[in-house]
C-alpha cells in the first residue's frame, strides 16, 4: 500500500472514529473535484456532476465506518459510490434521454482482492513515471486528467498557446507510454 493510501485510510480512520473535520476537509479537498471530473467524463453536466460529487462525499462523512482499507483504497471506495450514485441517478431519471442497458450503467463486478494488488501496484508505477516527467508536463496532466480541463481551459488557466498545451501533454503521455510499457516487460521477464 502507497504512502499516500496510508495517509488517506487514517484520515477516513479519523472521520468514522472521532467525525474529525479537519481530517474530512483534506479528503474533500482532494476527492471532491476528482469525482466531479470523473462524473464530467462519462457525460454529467456541471451541476449533476457537482451535486453527485458532494453526495459522495457526505456518504464518506456517515459512513466511513464501512470504508476497509484491507480490500481496497479509498479512491477505489469512493469512486465505486460515485459510480452507483451515477447509475441511481440516471436509473431515476424518466426522461429516456439514456438508455438503462448502457453497459457503463450497469454495476461493476466485485474486485478480487489481487485486481485490488493489481490496481495498486499500476498507480504506484504510474506515480513513480510521473515523478520522472518534467513539472511543466506533470502540471498539464494533471489539470487534463486529475481536474478533468478540457486542452482549451488549461491553456486558459496558465496562458500557455493551446498547440504548447497539447503537445506538452502529448510528449508526456508518450514517456508514460514508454515507462509503463518499460516495467510490463520487465513484469513478464520474471
Amino acid at each position: 500500500m502507497s504512502e499516500q493510501h496510508r495517509h488517506f485510510a487514517a484520515l477516513a480512520a479519523r472521520v468514522a472514529n472521532d467525525r474529525d473535520r479537519l481530517a474530512f476537509t483534506e479528503l474533500f479537498d482532494f476527492f471532491a473535484p476528482r469525482i466531479k471530473a470523473y462524473l464530467r467524463r462519462l457525460g454529467l453536466g456541471d451541476e449533476a456532476a457537482e451535486d453527485i460529487a458532494q453526495e459522495v462525499m457526505i456518504v464518506l462523512w456517515h459512513k466511513a465506518h464501512l470504508f476497509d482499507p484491507a480490500k481496497s483504497s479509498l479512491s477505489t471506495w469512493l469512486f465505486r459510490v460515485a459510480r452507483n450514485r451515477r447509475i441511481d441517478a440516471v436509473r431515476r431519471d424518466k426522461s429516456g434521454l439514456l438508455d438503462p442497458d448502457d453497459p457503463m450503467l450497469q454495476p461493476a463486478e466485485p474486485v478480487l482482492p489481487d485486481a485490488t494488488m493489481d490496481d495498486e501496484q499500476r498507480d504506484e508505477r504510474v506515480r513513480e513515471a510521473m515523478a520522472e516527467l518534467p513539472e511543466e508536463q506533470v502540471g498539464l496532466v494533471r489539470m487534463a486528467f486529475f481536474l478533468g480541463y478540457s486542452h482549451s481551459r488549461i491553456a486558459e488557466e496558465t496562458g500557455l498557446p493551446l498547440g504548447t498545451v497539447k503537445s506538452r501533454i502529448r510528449l508526456a503521455f508518450g514517456r508514460l507510454r514508454r515507462a509503463l510499457e518499460q516495467d510490463a516487460r520487465v513484469d513478464t521477464d520474471f
